[in-house]
């Protein structure tokens, strides 16, 4: 039934659900209510309205499993990216078991020169847990890379639902108006955080603004 469910969420980001990703699915859904937050440092916070708040944080330098895609659809890419990923930290590891959670999922996007439209390749990171960080697991898979990435400095905005390349470009400028001019943080690469599952329709994910060197 669990499969079944998750098949009907796959079908709605155009991608076929292998039969494979049954164990994957059940080991996720077994350990839940266990998510390790992404460390980070809040910088300052801006506005009182949910809708219109903002948040400058800056993330440590640490080691992240990575995925890059470039399917037709942003949902294919994020979909196959994160399938891959959840094998990873099930079981298709080198100490072969569940590594356990982390939120959120960073999916780091770029638009083209008009800026009107979203490149096709997305890269999908997952942050390895506290314990896997000096020592990470090797991936199985070969195109699952582990990366130490620099330390992050960011402008975020929560909103809720979908994630699609409309949703994602309405958001980013929704928060260029709230934010007005300025040369502060890049233009070409984003960043779409995610905390919950596909499976929930009003999830949470936040637009990452990165901040210049």
């Amino acid at each position: 039934r669990l499969f079944t469910h998750w098949e009907a969420v796959a079908s709605t980001h155009r991608v076929s659900l292998p039969r494979d990703m049954a164990g994957p699915i059940t080991q996720m859904a077994r350990h839940r209510q266990a998510r390790e937050p992404v460390p980070y440092v809040s910088l300052s916070q801006h506005g009182k309205r949910e809708e219109a708040a903002y948040e400058e944080r800056r993330y440590p330098a640490g080691k992240w499993a990575c995925v890059t895609m470039g399917e037709p659809m942003y949902e294919q890419s994020i979909s196959m990216s994160f399938m891959k990923l959840m094998r990873y930290i099930c079981k298709e590891n080198s100490v072969g078991c569940h590594l356990g959670m982390t939120i959120p999922v960073l999916n780091e996007i770029r638009l083209t020169k008009e800026g009107t439209e979203l490149e096709r390749e997305v890269l999908t990171a997952y942050y390895l847990p506290g314990e896997f960080q000096e020592n990470p697991p090797v991936p199985i898979d070969p195109e699952i890379h582990i990366t130490k990435r620099a330390p992050l400095r960011v402008i975020t905005r929560v909103f809720y639902g979908m994630t699609t390349e409309e949703t994602i470009l309405r958001e980013i400028g929704l928060f260029w108006e709230l934010l007005g001019s300025t040369d502060t943080v890049l233009r070409e690469t984003y960043i779409v955080a995610s905390y919950e599952n596909p499976s929930i329709p009003q999830r949470r994910n936040e637009i990452w603004f990165i901040c210049q060197a």
